[in-house]
C-alpha cells in the first residue's frame, strides 16, 4: 500500500486505521472494537500513534541520536506543528527488515493517521499529544541506556513502565472521562489506579519477553530484586534455573499481581452499563492474568512462546468476562480464582508508581 494523498476521505482513513490495527496488534485489534463508537476511533488512533513511537525506538538501524531526532519530530507532527508526509518518507527510507511489513506500512501512512488525530475534539487531541510526548521522551532516555545488565532498581522499573504504559492508562482515563460525564465524576479515583493498570500489563509483558529481549541486548528487569535474592542479572544465561534467580522472578510476579489487582479496581469503578469499556479493559486484564499464571507455573522457561497463552484461552477470557461484565462481585470472585496460588507482594502501597511524570534524573526510593 502506498501513502495516501492529502485529499483522502475520512472514511478511507478510518478504514485504513481498522485494517492496519489487525496487522500491528492482534490483541488491540480484538479489544478496541469493544469500545463504543466515539471512543473506538480515538483509542484506535491513539494506539497507532504509540505504535509509530515504538517503531522508532525499536528500529536497530537507527542510531540513538537519530531515534531521538525522529521521536522529537513525531511529537511535533502529532501536535500539528510539523507535516506528516516528509517525516514518514524520511523515517521509512531508514527502516530495516527488523521492522515488520505492517509497521513499515503504518509509518508510510502516517499522514492518514494524523489526519484523523487532527479531527478529534481538543480534549481528545490534548490527551493523545501528552501521551505521545511523555512516551517519546521516556523511550529515548531508556533506549539510550538499554543494556543486558538490566535496570538499576524497582523505582527505575516503575519509571520505565510509567513512560511506556502508565501514561497510556492516564490517556485512556482522560478519554473515558471526556466520553462520559458519569465516568468523569470518578476521574481522580480512576487516575489514582490508571498507572498501576498500565504497569501490571507492562510488567507481565516484560517477564514474558525477558529472554527475547536479552537476545537483542536489552533487559528491563530490576537488578536490586535479584541481588536481594542472591542472583545477578548479567549471569542469567547460565543461571536461569538457579533458585535465587527464580526467587527474584517470583517477587516480580508478585508485584505484577499487585498492580493487576488495582487494574480490577479500576474496571469496577467504570459504570456497569458501560459494558464496551469494561470489556475492553477486562479482556486485556484477563489475558495478562493468564500469562502471569503460566510464568509462575514455569519460571525456568527459556522463550516467550513457552508462556504465551493459547487462542483457546483468549476465547475463554472473552466469553467468561463478557458474561460477567456487569457484576463487580462476580468479577472479584473470578479474579480471586484465577490468581489463587500466585505470590503476593509484601510492600503494599509502597509499590505505587508516581501518577505524574517523574523527574528522569531522580531515582526515587522504594519506601
Amino acid at each position: 500500500m502506498t501513502p495516501s494523498s492529502a485529499n483522502g476521505s475520512r472514511g478511507s482513513d478510518l478504514a485504513y486505521q481498522e485494517m492496519i490495527l489487525q496487522g500491528v496488534s492482534r490483541t488491540f485489534a480484538l479489544t478496541i472494537p469493544q469500545l463504543p463508537a466515539p471512543l473506538r476511533e480515538v483509542v484506535g488512533n491513539a494506539y497507532l500513534l504509540c505504535r509509530i513511537t515504538d517503531t522508532i525506538e525499536d528500529e536497530p538501524a537507527l542510531s540513538a541520536p537519530q531515534k531521538q531526532a525522529f521521536s522529537e519530530r513525531f511529537v511535533e507532527v502529532v501536535a500539528g506543528r510539523r507535516e506528516a508526509e516528509p517525516f514518514a518518507r524520511e523515517l521509512g527510507s531508514l527502516l530495516s527488515s527488523s521492522t515488520t511489513e505492517s509497521e513499515r506500512d503504518l509509518v508510510a501512512n502516517t499522514a492518514r493517521v494524523i489526519r484523523l488525530t487532527r479531527g478529534f475534539r481538543p480534549a481528545q487531541r490534548s490527551a493523545l499529544e501528552r501521551c505521545v510526548r511523555i512516551m517519546s521522551e521516556g523511550m529515548s532516555e531508556f533506549q539510550q541506556g538499554a543494556t543486558a545488565d538490566g535496570l538499576d532498581d524497582l523505582p527505575h522499573l516503575d519509571r520505565y513502565c510509567y513512560h511506556v504504559a502508565g501514561v497510556v492508562g492516564e490517556m485512556l482515563t482522560e478519554l473515558f472521562c471526556d466520553y462520559s460525564a458519569e465516568i468523569g465524576r470518578r476521574r481522580q479515583d480512576l487516575l489514582a489506579l490508571s498507572v498501576s493498570f498500565g504497569q501490571g500489563l507492562q510488567m507481565t509483558n516484560i517477564l514474558k519477553d525477558m529472554w527475547d529481549d536479552r537476545r537483542r541486548g536489552a533487559c528491563w528487569l530490576p537488578r536490586d530484586i535479584f541481588l536481594e535474592a542472591g542472583s545477578e542479572i548479567r549471569s542469567l544465561p547460565a543461571g536461569r534455573d538457579d533458585p535465587a534467580f527464580i526467587d527474584g522472578l517470583l517477587e516480580l510476579v508478585a508485584i505484577a499481581h499487585w498492580h493487576l489487582e488495582k487494574a480490577l479496581r479500576y474496571i469496577m469503578i467504570i459504570p456497569a452499563r458501560e459494558t464496551g469499556i469494561r470489556r475492553h479493559c477486562l479482556w486485556a486484564l484477563g489475558m495478562a492474568v493468564l500469562t502471569l499464571r503460566r510464568i509462575h507455573a514455569t519460571p525456568a522457561f527459556k522463550d516467550g512462546q513457552e508462556v504465551k497463552i493459547s487462542r483457546r484461552s483468549v476465547r475463554a477470557v472473552t466469553l467468561v468476562t463478557s458474561t460477567l461484565v456487569r457484576s463487580n462481585l462476580a468479577l472479584k470472585l473470578l479474579f480471586k480464582a484465577l490468581t489463587r496460588g500466585l505470590p503476593r507482594a509484601n510492600a503494599g502501597e509502597r509499590l505505587q508508581p508516581p501518577l505524574s511524570p517523574p523527574d528522569p534524573k531522580a531515582q526515587g526510593t522504594r519506601a
